[in-house]
């Protein structure tokens, strides 16, 4: 009985955990990694005096969380051309399209959506581990201060330093993209028709003049190892890809990080992802994942709940 009291408490407060884990870390496999480590420590220690099992188990995870961040700083510095967070699959697990979810949650949705864009993702590699953690446990989350204090073996006023310092930090370089999902999925659509065609004019009346491509392969497949800068190089680049065929080649449009993106499959593997972020309508970055270790979150079809 006991072991399955603890089995099913783990369980509910999973997607919870991975969703922490994973805005601080930017990797779902690493966050998969923190949740199974805290599971280990959950199910070995004395839980005599845990009286709030949720707060225990976030304070652990974001404990490990931060050991980790530290030790991936080191090997980021050595990474080949641009880094960016891992692709998830999101989808209708999350969002709820069909509108049945109560309007509160769907409000709640839309706000942990927003913090795991890319755009905001991209913005929390510039903070500090600290103030990553504080913001994702509070604007993500909504924890109180208090319990953030404890688990980051912090007073509660320098939590409440380090949260101002970094939605200061976010709100002054987070790109003011569209979040129109209507608007997102149409551009994509006629992007992905252009593209396939290879169809220079129909790209460039997408992009925007400034337009900028970022792609992380981490040099293990082939891609630009520098960003791509102006509409025009980067209609120029997509077209000349875009009539490439790979093996078995499938292409889809899918959900990650809460808004609509290509997945491209050889032979029935991710082999590419690209996301699309607008600015009044027309594509003002091109988000490009093509390194096959973060392609992971996009291999199972089920929609992850973060």
């Amino acid at each position: 009985m006991a072991s399955d009291f603890l089995t099913e408490t783990f369980e509910a407060n999973r997607a919870l955990l991975t969703g922490v884990a994973y805005r601080m870390l930017g990797r779902f496999t690493d966050a998969e990694d923190v949740v199974q480590d805290a599971w280990l420590r959950w199910s070995a220690e004395d839980r005599a005096d845990v009286r709030e099992p949720r707060a225990y188990l976030v304070r652990v995870a974001t404990r490990l969380a931060l050991d980790r961040l530290r030790q991936l700083a080191a090997r980021r510095e050595t990474y080949v051309g641009p880094w960016l967070p891992e692709p998830v699959a999101t989808g209708a697990a999350a969002a709820d399209p069909a509108g049945t979810a109560p309007a509160a949650d769907v409000a709640d949705r839309a706000v942990l959506a927003d913090t795991v864009s890319f755009a905001v993702l991209v913005v929390l590699e510039s903070l500090s581990p600290a103030e990553r953690a504080v913001f994702v446990l509070r604007e993500a989350f909504a924890f109180p201060y208090e319990e953030i204090a404890a688990a980051l073996e912090r007073s509660e006023p320098a939590v409440r330093q380090l949260a101002s310092r970094a939605r200061k930090h976010v709100a002054e370089r987070r790109p003011r993209y569209d979040t129109d999902p209507v608007e997102a999925r149409a551009v994509t659509e006629r992007f992905l028709t252009a593209a396939s065609g290879g169809d220079l004019d129909g790209l460039l009346s997408l992009l925007a003049p400034d337009a900028r491509l970022v792609s992380d392969s981490g040099g293990k497949s082939k891609a630009p190892l520098r960003v791509i800068e102006g509409g025009d190089k980067v209609g120029r680049f997509l077209a000349a890809v875009g009539t490439e065929q790979l093996p078995d080649m499938e292409v889809r449009i899918v959900e990650t990080n809460g808004a609509p993106a290509l997945l491209v499959l050889s032979a029935g593997t991710p082999d590419l992802v690209l996301q699309l972020s607008l600015v009044d309508g027309r594509i003002a970055c091109v988000y490009l994942f093509r390194n096959p270790d973060k392609l992971g979150g996009m291999a199972d079809s089920a929609a992850h709940r973060l």
